[in-house]
């Protein structure tokens, strides 16, 4: 399991991804990346997903990506 993350000009987008499976747990977006990575965080923790490895992708850990992982951590996900 993963948490992907993609950020464009307006919103902030994170999904968690089983990757054996071929499929996505859990998704959300907007434009606060706190909502963002509680949201996630939220619906993957009712889909029965604790453990994940964080893939910010091409952006470095700071500012909007940082913020979401954090987030997501309090939220209940563990990377």
């Amino acid at each position: 399991m993963r948490l992907t993350v993609f950020r464009s000009n307006k919103y902030i987008y994170a999904q968690v991804v089983d990757d054996a499976k071929g499929v996505t747990v859990a998704c959300a977006q907007g434009k606060n990346s706190q909502e963002v990575g509680q949201l996630v965080a939220q619906r993957a923790v009712k889909a029965g997903v604790k453990k994940i490895a964080f893939d910010r992708g091409r952006y470095r850990y700071h500012g909007q990506v940082k913020t979401l992982a954090e987030a997501a951590r309090e939220g209940g996900l563990t990377f």
